[in-house]
């Protein structure tokens, strides 16, 4: 995925508190939920494999997240804006109900990290949305 995510807006997103943005009806509760966008491809092929991914799950997100999320398989795109061509690759979403904890924000932001540096990627979307949940 091309570009990157400011840790600046990542850290915004989580200074609003989901009890002051959004009305929810009982049995709900406001919370955020986080996405994270994971592009598969090193270079122009597959470079994370399943049970590659399988792993950096076991070992990188839900030890930070231990209380559940959801994965999800896509077809990402995004614009290389140094070779100026559109790119289409296999890509995967996480799901995250935040806790709400102080530190949400540089777990989120240890995992794209983790994610850049181990794959060679030159970016992991973060996105940050407020919700009413329940389970």
């Amino acid at each position: 995925m091309s570009g990157r995510l400011p840790a600046v807006a990542v850290l915004l997103a989580l200074v609003h508190s989901a009890d002051a943005q959004t009305a929810c009806h009982s049995p709900q509760q406001p919370r955020q939920i986080a996405q994270l966008l994971f592009g598969r491809n090193i270079g122009d092929r597959l470079g994370v494999s399943a049970a590659e991914w399988a792993r950096f799950v076991d070992r990188e997100i839900s030890p930070r997240f231990p209380d559940g999320l959801t994965v999800l398989d896509a077809a990402g795109e995004w614009r290389d804006t140094i070779r100026k061509t559109i790119v289409h690759e296999p890509s995967k979403v996480v799901e995250i109900v935040l806790p709400g904890r102080d530190d949400d924000g540089e777990r989120l932001g240890a995992i794209a990290e983790a994610y850049k540096r181990r794959y060679h990627q030159q970016s992991v979307g973060i996105v940050i949305r407020e919700a009413c949940v329940s389970f």
